[in-house]
């Protein structure tokens, strides 16, 4: 009897699609309703990679995009260009490059913010939104820079040290990879600093965010040699301005989005935090507003134990809260 062939995954297919400030670079994989996934810093499409297949599999259109300034993405000159509206039609415009009206949208880190932000904006085609690792705040509260200001003392807070351009790239410039490697250890549950180790979430007055990070070996568990090289060469090609002008932006955000101030999403949502997550812990009172600023919530998870780097430090969790949560909708 001959034997039946073993199917075979969905290939990998990789795009540039038009967008305002040029490019986007994606990456496909599967047929069926398209899922957006969004990541944040310092990361790319390829943090995706262990969501793209498993989604395929279960007959979902999966997308993983670059953010504009990150991979093969356009990388527009300014601080300005990175601001959070553009993010949104950058998102909007993959969406109509695919020839889809309306998409799911998960993202992780910054990737969350854009995500939250693509439903609260766009809900005409963002149907639902999945947030790991940071909640959803709705916009609104004191000014971003002053908030951040004050979190430091006698350090700085680290999106405040990323605020002056150019200095947090000399930092970075000289070794890339090591820097990479260092700031994806620092955040992640099995090589962060103990609790008597100084936060590398701050940066000493006149220091570098480097100095915090862990000392050397090993790399996170998630993270082989293989993928740091993924990672390193992306960086090494394009430089970290466009990634860092993200943060750049967030009081230019707090203006532009002043009528979306306090505002729910109120489509189908979905949040995966970890318990050893600064990002989530930090905003554990967002969590709690859920009722009130996400009352289309399906599902709030905190994975015992899980750091920042969620979807990678974790992913057979998140791929089967995801999967649970996309057969809801």
């Amino acid at each position: 009897m001959p034997q039946t062939p073993t199917p075979q995954p969905a290939p990998l297919t990789h795009r540039l699609v038009p967008a305002p400030a040029g490019r986007i670079h994606l990456v496909e994989q599967g047929t069926g309703p398209l899922v957006l996934l969004v990541h944040g810093f310092p990361e790319s499409w390829y943090s995706w990679r262990r969501q793209l297949p498993v989604l395929a599999a279960a007959g979902y259109r999966a997308v993983a995009v670059d953010v504009r300034g990150y991979g093969r993405s356009s990388r527009p000159d300014g601080a300005a260009a990175y601001r959070m509206l553009d993010l949104v039609e950058d998102a909007v415009a993959v969406v109509r490059a695919l020839g889809e009206e309306t998409a799911v949208v998960v993202g992780h880190d910054w990737g969350s913010t854009i995500a939250a932000h693509c439903a609260l904006v766009r809900p005409d085609v963002f149907r639902a939104v999945g947030l790991l690792s940071v909640p959803y705040a709705p916009p609104g509260g004191p000014r971003p820079s002053e908030v951040f200001a004050g979190m430091g003392g006698d350090e700085e807070f680290y999106v405040a040290y990323f605020q002056e351009p150019g200095r947090a790239e000399a930092e970075i410039e000289p070794d890339v990879r090591g820097w990479l490697a260092g700031f994806y250890a620092a955040f992640s549950a099995d090589t962060m600093p103990g609790p008597d180790a100084p936060d590398p979430h701050f940066v000493t007055r006149g220091g570098r965010l480097r100095d915090r990070f862990p000392a050397g070996p090993p790399l996170p568990a998630w993270l082989d040699e293989a993928e740091l090289d993924v990672y390193a060469a992306e960086f090494e090609r394009t430089g970290l301005t466009g990634a860092l002008n993200r943060y750049r932006n967030m009081d230019r955000d707090w203006e532009d989005l002043a009528e979306f101030r306090g505002a729910p999403i109120t489509q189908p949502s979905l949040f995966v935090g970890g318990t050893r997550d600064a990002s989530t812990m930090w905003l554990a009172d967002a969590i709690k507003a859920y009722d009130t600023t996400l009352p289309g919530l399906r599902g709030s998870h905190l994975i015992e134990g899980c750091g920042h780097w969620i979807q990678q430090e974790r992913p057979d969790t998140v791929n089967e809260l995801l999967m649970d949560w996309l057969g809801s909708l």
